[in-house]
């Protein structure tokens, strides 16, 4: 490569990781994440902590940083381990926890809510809705909480959503579309509303 493609690719990087949304956010004081040695977001990105305690959201070394991560003000915690990465458009939501791993794959337009979003009592959805309306995220309010744990080397594809619950094990490929509602065996391939499993990777595919 040319020190003259090198200098332009090192600048379009740079650019795409300037996030004013995060600066402003913590230029007003705003608790938003963690980032740890090599960790990078994306101008697309977007941090939302409704909690306001900036250790419970927390990507790690290496990372690649392009959706949303966002807890909730009753509680959350979302943790990132090494050299993953979360496309465009996929928004990870915690009112409890959602652990991923290393290595992780997790496409575009996916979603990972460990949590209902809203309650299921009309009445109390739109006590919800204005509250974060006027004074934002609720700190009482019971959403069925229920932690996700996504394994080491996963593969999620894009526009699949992984329900309160769940864990993915070690290796685990998620197909395109697929809505995850049950475990996923370490090394399997699911797919499908509700997500079955397809296949097992065979061992020379681990």
């Amino acid at each position: 490569m040319s020190s003259l493609a090198g200098l332009a690719l090192h600048c379009a990087r740079f650019i795409d990781g300037i996030n004013l949304h995060l600066l402003a956010q913590r230029l007003i004081g705003r608790a938003t994440c963690r980032l740890q040695e090599g960790a990078f977001l994306a101008h697309c990105a977007r941090i939302r902590n409704a909690l306001g305690d900036s250790d419970q959201i927390v990507i790690g070394p290496y990372s690649h940083i392009r959706g949303e991560l966002m807890i909730l003000g009753h509680g959350g915690r979302i943790s990132i381990g090494e050299w993953c990465y979360v496309g465009v458009g996929t928004r990870i939501w915690s009112g409890a926890s959602i652990q991923i791993g290393n290595r992780v794959l997790i496409s575009h337009s996916v979603n990972i809510f460990d949590n209902l979003s809203h309650p299921i009592k009309a009445s109390e959805r739109h006590e919800q809705a204005r509250q974060i309306f006027s004074t934002g995220h609720p700190r009482m309010v019971f959403l069925d909480d229920r932690p996700i744990k996504i394994s080491d080397d996963a593969w999620i594809g894009a526009g699949a959503m992984v329900m309160r619950g769940v864990t993915i094990g070690e290796g685990g490929i998620v197909a395109a579309g697929a809505v995850v509602t049950k475990d996923v065996p370490a090394y399997a391939i699911v797919a499908g509303n509700p997500a079955t499993v397809v296949r097992e990777l065979s061992p020379d595919e681990r």
